[in-house]
């Protein structure tokens, strides 16, 4: 009886030591949660994607209108996002001081004019009268000049004396000395009328200009815009009562179709856009083909701004600050192998994933090197062939074993 106790001790302890040796089972997983792709050869696009991009003015588009000078704002007219063309006034704005400058400036451009006509009337009056003493010169030199040629023919003839002749030629001479002085005068008083008037036509013009300054700044006390364009928020209001200094903006207008849009990319996913890469925007309500034309160099919350140029036509309902997904082409791969992004695993490195067995039932751990990541595939350096299939859902919780069943 005893030998048979000690043998069933034995065979018992046998049957522990095997049990222990034994595997765990491979732990079953539906097939319904998870999510598979096949292994592929071909041309593969790299790409990033944001979906935290948003439309806003491009710079060409942006009006900034400043108050003139220090006013009061009486009136506001339009409200942010309504439709605005050049003839819109937006608000009124009141300064009693310019309109005083204004009216000062009109009664001093008005005396300057005044002063210009009485100028010139005094100086043409000097000037007539110097023309009539130059016109009397010019009758005596005449009469003059035809005396003496008649008493040379007369003393030529011995009708005369020569003693008569001389003094006739002698009054001629003088008279013809006396001629030109007068012609002279005349030109010089003709430049000197004209230099006058042109130092009081300088006073006129700096009036002028001062006037239509002033006035200028009368006028944009009636804010308006320039271009056509929706009527934007700014980012301090200003209220009806409330003074502002002169420079203060006081109102934005922005062309809406002449928007970009600015993705928000990973600075990791960063590093490889250039400008003028293609890009598509996804509006949720048409998708605009783009470019890129700006990377924002500072990194904010671990992201870059990435800006890209429309180049088609915005669809209906797009507005300044509306949500857009965004997703840039940075490089055409040929002839390589690739499969979908998993779940966990970074580009340029090795991953562990699951290959799912041909007959579908069960699915082994391999290891895979992948290269160079897009949206949502990668590129299979080794661990895999064309043809196979992985599970690409994160399977963190069967990291203790190396093979799953599927049901």
């Amino acid at each position: 009886m005893l030998l048979w106790s000690a043998a069933g001790v034995v065979v018992l302890s046998s049957l522990a030591f095997a049990v222990s040796r034994l595997k765990p089972a491979a732990p079953t997983v539906d097939r319904s949660t998870i999510w598979t792709d096949t292994v592929k050869r071909g041309p593969l696009i790299r790409q990033v994607r944001s979906s935290t991009g948003s439309l806003v003015p491009r710079e060409d588009s942006i009006e900034l209108i400043p108050a003139q000078t220090d006013a009061t704002v009486v009136r506001i007219r339009v409200l942010p996002g309504t439709q605005v063309t050049p003839d819109t006034v937006i608000m009124d704005l009141a300064d009693p001081q310019l309109e005083q400058e204004v009216l000062n400036a009109e009664l001093a451009l008005k005396a300057a004019q005044a002063d210009y006509k009485s100028l010139q009337a005094t100086l043409e009056s000097t000037l007539m009268d110097k023309k009539t003493a130059a016109a009397q010169v010019d009758a005596d030199y005449t009469q003059d000049k035809l005396q003496a040629q008649t008493d040379k023919a007369l003393f030529d003839l011995g009708v005369i004396s020569g003693l008569a002749y001389e003094k006739s030629k002698s009054t001629a001479d003088q008279l013809t000395t006396q001629y030109q002085l007068s012609q002279q005068q005349l030109d010089v008083n003709q430049k000197a009328i004209e230099v006058q008037l042109a130092s009081q036509k300088a006073k006129i013009d700096q009036a002028q200009a001062l006037y239509d300054l002033y006035e200028k700044q009368a006028q944009a006390l009636q804010v308006r815009s320039t271009i056509s364009g929706t009527l934007a928020p700014l980012a301090t209001p200003v209220q009806v009562g409330e003074h502002v200094t002169a420079g203060t903006s006081v109102a934005e207008v922005i062309q809406r179709d002449k928007l970009k849009a600015a993705l928000q990319i990973a600075e990791t996913q960063a590093r490889d856009i250039q400008i003028g890469q293609p890009a598509t925007i996804d509006t949720h309500n048409g998708v605009i083909p783009g470019h890129v034309t700006r990377i924002d160099p500072a990194v904010v919350n671990g992201t870059r701004t990435v800006d890209v140029m429309l180049d088609g036509p915005l669809p209906p309902g797009a507005v300044p600050q509306l949500s857009v997904d965004g997703t840039i082409d940075l490089e055409r791969m040929s002839n390589v192998l690739y499969v979908g992004r998993p779940a966990l695993g970074n580009e340029d490195s090795t991953i562990s994933m699951f290959e799912v067995d041909p007959d579908g039932k069960g699915a082994t751990r391999v290891s895979v090197k992948v290269g160079r990541a897009s949206v949502n595939d990668i590129q299979v350096i080794a661990g895999l062939k064309d043809g196979d299939t992985v599970i690409l859902s994160d399977m963190s919780r069967y990291d203790n074993v190396d093979r799953i069943r599927l049901d």
